[in-house]
């Protein structure tokens, strides 16, 4: 019998009633609309309820069971949606729109990367004819694939990939290679068991001379049998800290043969008699990693609100601790120390989808330029990509871990979800780029800015607060205005980066090599483009909640806005004070106004936290937690998960009798 009640938690009900704004509301804004909000509820309500109960027990399953339960749920998901799209017309080339459904495969989904990742490096790298062959196939799932890029002995520097594919002139073939156990591919979504083709990052020679980086289709499986091809060594590389369900594989290739036409051939090709034609620009070649980035800036947005949804609405719920003696236990969210651990991170979450937002657009225009060879936003794009990445996953990773210490020994119960969320995060501080590998490129790209704007150079548009700055060595006039917040950041930033800037000119000039200079500069160059980040994500939430987009809202839901940003200002402008006093001499009156700005934005927040939440508009499903559910019914449901435990299916485990029992007895 169930213990859950048929009603809203009473503590959650009444933070629903008394809030400024409705989270209805709150929800449009959120998802851009009420027509995409439309179709993300139609995709929930259609498809969830089908999904193999087994995948939300997945931490008491085998991994094997785990990736089984993860295949099965995985082609009721892509049917569904096909199904709906073609139905209801939705537009769109998003066949797996996990900006609507993440958390509708908990352990994750062993076809994430063919859906969200091939087919646009596919659209993006090859030929109109290839798509035709190749990505309809993957559209169809026909074909099913991953991305072999990372091998066992390297990630991020991609220069220093071995695996080789030789152009054979008397068969118009390339003959692909993993010379060394360090060459095997390692590490791709869905390449252990699920995929049946790779696009395979390797580097091409003609003639026994490197060409550089090109990808290739490569099958490694047999279409019918499922079979490993002759030459493919290929399997799944065991349990991961998270993921469990993603079968990230390993790949070993020896003389495996793959036609010239194989050869993704829209920026470079190489012709039938071995004639090879270069890239207009060697880095197109990494352009589809720039869009994964974006990708991952919106899906850990995503995953924060998530949390942030939990523990908020756990914080609701949860009493303890009365705040004056002899008083009734409070709702722990009226505790400032707990309100300070939820609202930065449910505005950080806000903060990081604005600038996804704005960094999507920016790809979508650097496409179409590419489109028509214009290549000028490239290194702004590709630096802008990077810098995103790096800055959302680590401090997402650890906001989601501040917000599981916000739930007590309860957020610790792999049935509240968050440690899963927090797993899943962390890994993409690794995959796509290395963080601190990224933060050094975008490093390299602040010095160049830099060194333009001295020689008085146009800047790109996102470094071009460095232009100004470089005249302009603080605030004239102090008023702590969310405009004085942005720029006192941008200048600080922009000092960091000249002294960086010095530091590496004087390693030059004392006879170190340009990488020797850069590699002795690293702490400074990663800290000037964490700033860089900061700056631009602080100037998206401000235009946003100040700029055009805020007329068609109500004046409520604007206020709410307005006090996330002020939360969002003070707080960054308090984390690099170290770095703004450097800057700007604000007196001790003006950093205690600061810290009471803190206090007093937390208390703003606080009417309407749970709210907010609930305009994430996170399905139960998706939630997946016994803290964060929609009624509130915390306490039964933990307790009612609890029940399910394997060791709970018999009083007495057999191991008690066997082992426990005869030790007992033995007068040790």
């Amino acid at each position: 019998m169930s213990l859950l009640p048929k009603t809203v938690n009473p503590d959650l009900q009444k933070e629903r009633d008394n809030a400024s704004i409705k989270a209805e509301e709150f929800a449009v804004w959120w998802h851009g609309g009420k027509d995409r909000l439309k179709i993300k509820r139609d995709l929930e309500l259609h498809i969830l309820d089908d999904l193999d109960e087994d995948i939300y027990r997945f931490p008491n399953l085998s991994h094997e069971e785990i990736y089984n339960a993860a295949i099965k749920d995985f082609i009721k998901l892509a049917k569904k949606i096909q199904e709906l799209k073609v139905e209801r017309n939705y537009d769109g080339t998003d066949i797996w729109p996990s900006s609507v459904l993440w958390g509708a495969m908990p352990a994750g989904n062993p076809l994430a990367v063919h859906c969200g990742m091939v087919i646009e490096c596919i659209r993006i790298q090859g030929t109109d004819e290839q798509f035709e062959k190749f990505g309809k196939a993957c559209q169809s799932f026909s074909m099913t694939s991953a991305y072999a890029q990372t091998e066992l002995g390297h990630g991020t520097f991609i220069r220093g990939l071995e695996t080789r594919a030789d152009f054979d002139h008397h068969t118009d073939e390339f003959v692909l290679n993993t010379p060394t156990i360090s060459s095997y591919k390692w590490w791709p979504g869905g390449m252990g068991q699920s995929a049946n083709h790779c696009i395979v990052p390797a580097n091409l020679y003609i003639d026994n001379v490197c060409k550089g980086l090109a990808m290739f289709v490569v099958p490694i499986r047999d279409m019918e049998t499922h079979a490993p091809l002759p030459g493919v060594d290929v399997g799944d590389i065991g349990k991961r800290m998270g993921f469990a369900g993603v079968n990230n594989g390993y790949l070993g290739l020896k003389n495996v043969r793959i036609p010239r036409t194989n050869m993704l051939m829209r920026h470079s090709q190489v012709h039938r008699d071995g004639t090879f034609v270069q890239s207009p620009v060697s880095v197109l070649t990494y352009f589809t990693m720039v869009y994964i980035r974006c990708l991952i800036v919106r899906n850990v947005a995503t995953q924060l609100s998530m949390a942030a949804t939990i523990a908020t609405r756990y914080s609701a719920v949860r009493r303890q601790s009365p705040i004056n003696p002899n008083e009734p236990e409070v709702q722990i969210i009226d505790h400032l120390t707990q309100q300070k651990k939820l609202f930065p991170e449910m505005a950080n979450s806000i903060a990081y989808k604005l600038a996804f937002t704005k960094l999507y657009q920016l790809y979508e225009t650097t496409s179409q330029d590419i489109k028509h060879g214009e290549f000028s936003r490239l290194p702004e794009m590709h630096s802008l990509s990077c810098i995103l990445k790096v800055l959302c996953t680590s401090t997402t990773m650890a906001g989601v871990d501040i917000l599981r210490l916000a739930c007590g020994g309860h957020g610790y119960l792999s049935s509240s979800n968050i440690g899963n969320i927090y797993l899943d995060v962390g890994a993409s501080c690794t995959y796509e780029g290395e963080n601190t590998v990224l933060l050094l490129q975008v490093g390299r790209f602040l010095m160049k800015s830099y060194r333009s704007a001295l020689a008085g150079k146009k800047l790109a548009p996102t470094v071009a607060y460095l232009q100004n700055a470089v005249k302009e060595k603080s605030l004239c006039h102090w008023t702590g205005s969310w405009e004085d917040l942005l720029k006192i950041l941008q200048i600080a930033t922009a000092h960091k980066t000249h002294i960086t800037y010095e530091n590496l000119m004087a390693r030059l000039k004392a006879g170190q090599t340009e990488a020797e200079a850069a590699n002795n500069t690293g702490i400074e160059l990663t800290q000037a483009a964490e700033l860089h980040g900061i700056c631009f994500v602080a100037a998206t939430f401000l235009e946003e909640v100040t700029g055009p987009h805020s007329k068609p809202r109500s004046p409520a839901l604007n206020k709410v806005l307005g006090n996330l940003l002020e939360l969002f200002m003070i707080s960054t402008v308090l984390k690099y004070m170290h770095e703004v006093l450097r800057v700007h001499k604000l007196s001790e009156a003006e950093i205690r106004s600061l810290q009471t700005r803190l206090e007093d934005s937390l208390k703003a927040v606080r009417p309407d936290a749970v709210v907010i939440c609930d305009g994430f508009d996170h399905h139960d499903r998706n939630l997946f937690s016994t803290l964060g559910s929609y009624d509130g019914n915390v306490y039964e449901r933990i307790f009612e998960e609890a029940k399910r435990c394997p060791l709970n299916k018999q009083p007495v485990p057999e191991v008690i009798h066997t082992h426990l029992k005869p030790f007992m007895k033995s007068n040790l």
